[in-house]
C-alpha cells in the first residue's frame, strides 16, 4: 500500500475512478491508495498457487481468482485486491459490473517487507468482518512459510503455520491440500543473514 493518500472521498466516487483507471488502487477509510508493483518471488508464488488451485478445484463448486478481482468488506466500505481468493457456492457482487466480490471463502496474501504488518493486522481486521470468510492465509516470500487463520463455528480464529519444505498445507475451507514445494517452485530465497559465515569464504 502506498504511503501517499488522496483526499477523503466516498466509496461511490472511488469505484467510478477505479473503473476508469489504468492501474489498481485500494479504498480504505475514505482514502485511495495506489498499489505497488511486485517482486519476481511474489509473482512466482502467485502463479504457482493459482495453478494448483485451478487444477484442484476444476469441476467443483469453489472457484479461484487472482488479484484482478476486487473485494469489498461491506461493514467498513473497504475495497481491496487480494493476491488470491477462492469463492464457493454462488459468487455475490456489489452491482451489475460483476467486478467487486462480497463473499470470498478463502483469501491468500503474499507477505513483503512493506506490507506484512498491514496484511497481518489492519487488513485481517477488515477481512474478519466478512461473514463468508472461513480461512485467511499469509505466505512468506523470504522462506517456506505458510500461516493460516481458520474460523471456528464459534467465530473464533485458530492459528497454524507450516514451514517444512517437504510437507503439504491443508486448506479446510476448500478441502484441498497443496505441497509447499509446489507453492515455492522456482522461488529463490534471500540468504539467511543470521547464519554463521562459511569458513571457506573467509579462507578465500
Amino acid at each position: 500500500m502506498s504511503a501517499s493518500a488522496k483526499p477523503i472521498i466516498i466509496a461511490a466516487d472511488y469505484l467510478t475512478l477505479e473503473r476508469a483507471a489504468a492501474t489498481k488502487s485500494e479504498f480504505c477509510e475514505g482514502e485511495i491508495f495506489a498499489l505497488r508493483g511486485t517482486s519476481i518471488n511474489h509473482a512466482r508464488i502467485v502463479m504457482n498457487f493459482a495453478g494448483e488451485l485451478s487444477s484442484l478445484l476444476k469441476g467443483r463448486k469453489c472457484e479461484p481468482f487472482a488479484s484482478d478481482l476486487r473485494v469489498k468488506v461491506e461493514a467498513s466500505e473497504f475495497y481491496t485486491y487480494p493476491d488470491l481468493l477462492v469463492v464457493c457456492d454462488d459468487a455475490q457482487f456489489e452491482d451489475a459490473h460483476l467486478d467487486t466480490l462480497l463473499n470470498p471463502t478463502l483469501i491468500i496474501e503474499m507477505l513483503s517487507d512493506s506490507t506484512e504488518q498491514y496484511d497481518r493486522v489492519k487488513k485481517f481486521n477488515f477481512y474478519r468482518a466478512l461473514p463468508s470468510l472461513q480461512e485467511y492465509a499469509l505466505v512468506s516470500q523470504a522462506a517456506p512459510r505458510v500461516e493460516q487463520f481458520l474460523r471456528t463455528p464459534e467465530a473464533e480464529w485458530i492459528y497454524r503455520v507450516a514451514t517444512d519444505p517437504a510437507a503439504s498445507v491443508q486448506f479446510p475451507s476448500i478441502d484441498c491440500q497443496i505441497a509447499i514445494s509446489e507453492i515455492y517452485d522456482r522461488v529463490e530465497f534471500p540468504p539467511d543473514l543470521t547464519a554463521p559465515p562459511d569458513p571457506r569464504e573467509r579462507a578465500a
